[in-house]
């Protein structure tokens, strides 16, 4: 059983204080998940924002770091706070609101705590030089980046079994292989390619092609296939959203549909995630998130018993299985 931290109640201006510095930061630091999450009930939107946090602010520690040293300084005090969420003893010197809200989300809703170690994983390997070989690191890249998110926010729904941790394992997988897409040049800037080595050899082109930050042909092809592997992520990710609570899926949809929105841009661009990021148009989020509680409400795909009996498509999770990882 997942050992919480062993915090003393706080009182509720001191919750609410720590839950708003979370918004904050999600209403910074993404504002398509921000809009999505404005669907949740209140009980659910306040541990998804917190979880969040915490998962952006261990992003941030290598994105934001000034050099190669202060990310790897910054990312092993993240360390050492999570460490510190699941030994009960969080220290007011070193841990802020953010980490008193998830450590809060940590105790109430079981996270394990491998589920936000994969996660740093991930964030580890961004810092310094970033070259992906193939198609499995990516996904097994995209799993700790993203797809533990996914397991993470299922539990905090109710939904710890299987089938339902699985379908949120694709939803993530799915989002961060948009991320990647979309932030090629961004990611080039940073001395950092995520296209898969072997694609971009398949198509005559290289990683220094990638690191160019110019839409040639061959950096584009492989973007492309990249959005259309996210395609499969996606569709099974969108149908495990039935398996959540009716007054979750809206929320879920919403964030999935405007995300998988941003991923089209950039296909309606030929793949060129190089020269500039992809944005989806506030009405256009609003549309979407409108047309996700219709769908909610009418389609019978995102009904919870047939989704039931809605067999999962292993082929998905077949290279993590084959990196030693099974979601």
């Amino acid at each position: 059983m997942t050992q919480g931290a062993r915090v003393p109640d706080p009182s509720a201006d001191a919750v609410a204080a720590d839950l708003a510095a979370c918004r904050e930061v999600i209403r910074v630091h993404s504002r398509s998940f921000h809009a999505a999450s404005l669907l949740l009930p209140r009980p659910y939107r306040d541990a998804a924002v917190a979880t969040y946090a915490f998962c952006r602010g261990a992003d941030d520690d290598v994105d934001e770091a000034g050099s190669m040293r202060d990310a790897r300084e910054r990312h092993a005090r993240t360390r050492a706070r999570l460490a510190r969420i699941y030994e009960g003893r969080l220290d007011p010197r070193e841990d802020g609101p953010v980490a008193r809200a998830f450590a809060r989300v940590v105790r109430e809703r079981g996270i394990p705590r491998d589920e936000p170690e994969a996660l740093l994983d991930g964030m580890a390997q961004d810092v310094g030089t970033v070259r992906v070989a193939d198609a499995d690191a990516l996904l097994l890249y995209c799993y700790r980046a993203a797809g533990v998110v996914g397991r993470m926010m299922s539990r905090i729904m109710g939904r710890d079994d299987a089938p339902a941790l699985r379908r949120a394992v694709d939803l993530g997988i799915a989002m961060q292989l948009t991320n990647v897409a979309r932030d090629v040049g961004e990611d080039a800037a940073r001395d950092r390619v995520y296209l898969p080595g072997t694609w971009l050899a398949e198509e005559g082109s290289s990683f220094a092609d990638v690191l160019s930050r110019e839409p040639r042909p061959g950096v584009l092809a492989t973007n492309r296939r990249v959005l259309t592997l996210a395609e499969g992520y996606y569709a099974s990710g969108i149908a495990g959203v039935a398996l959540l609570p009716a007054s979750c899926r809206p929320a879920i949809l919403g964030a999935a549909l405007l995300y998988r929105a941003i991923g089209r841009r950039v296909l309606a661009r030929g793949g060129d995630g190089v020269t500039a990021r992809a944005r989806v148009p506030g009405a256009t989020k609003l549309g979407l998130l409108a047309l996700a509680a219709a769908r909610c409400a009418a389609d019978p795909r995102l009904r919870a018993a047939r989704a039931a009996h809605d067999p999962h498509d292993g082929r998905l999770h077949a290279p993590l299985h084959r990196a030693g990882v099974h979601p």
